[in-house]
């Protein structure tokens, strides 16, 4: 995989908006479930891929520092062997003295070659650099994101629970609505109604027997007393 397609990846994932994501889903505790497990299969893919990208970039690094290194050692051996050359040729050991300015010329000449090599690896390892960082800031954003989408499945979990129990207790609640004639507690109650009106009726019933029971006991008393008095009243004609 190369590290455009990498990086690609990693962009488009980072980015992703979960909240539309969740609108278009016909099922989205599925949808989030998939999700989580695409996004830890492709972190898992990305972080072999951007370690491999970060080592290919420290193996650059490296040899860009062996070269601006052998620059340096040859810069100093061209420069000894000039100085050599310098001592021998005041000495009058002209061949000599070639000889060792012969030596500091191929000194500079590898000197010369390191330095293009470093110079020519600098462009691919500052791109490179930059093609680094954006895969740690995607890789980072992308775990943020699984983080996320763990949080919106386990608050998605959630909410779909609590609603499926309420939605269970009003079912309850209804199923057991004693306002509700066509129910088993509605019938009951109305069944109970009835017995208790035709307890108060019986009620009322006896009450009126019992009136007129009393009513006759009167009746029976205010005869009882005229009879009584109209004899009173033939004793005084009699005396």
């Amino acid at each position: 995989m190369s590290k455009q397609t990498i990086l690609g990846r990693v962009t488009q994932l980072a980015k992703a908006n979960i909240n539309a994501l969740l609108d278009q889903a016909e099922d989205p505790q599925k949808m989030l479930d998939q999700l989580i497990r695409d996004y830890s299969n492709n972190i898992s893919e990305a972080d072999q891929a951007v370690a491999t990208t970060i080592g290919n970039l420290r193996m650059l690094e490296a040899d860009h520092k062996e070269d601006v290194d052998a620059a340096a050692e040859w810069g100093s051996k061209a420069l000894a062997a000039s100085r050599k050359a310098d001592e021998l040729r005041a000495s009058g050991a002209t061949a000599e003295a070639d000889r060792f300015d012969n030596l500091a010329k191929v000194a500079l000449g590898r000197q010369l070659q390191s330095e293009k090599e470093a110079t020519t690896a600098e462009p691919t390892i500052a791109a490179q650099t930059v093609v680094v960082d954006k895969l740690k800031s995607g890789l980072e954003s992308m775990r943020n994101k699984l983080t996320e989408l763990q949080a919106k499945r386990d608050e998605l979990v959630a909410r779909a629970r609590t609603a499926q129990a309420q939605n269970t207790m009003l079912d309850a609640v209804k199923n057991i609505d004693v306002m509700d004639p066509t129910s088993d507690l509605g019938r009951f109650e109305e069944k109970v109604r009835r017995e208790e009106a035709m307890a108060l009726g019986k009620q009322e019933l006896a009450a009126s027997s019992l009136d007129a029971q009393f009513e006759s006991l009167e009746d029976l008393g205010k005869a009882s007393e005229i009879e009584a008095r109209l004899a009173a009243l033939k004793q005084g004609r009699a005396a």
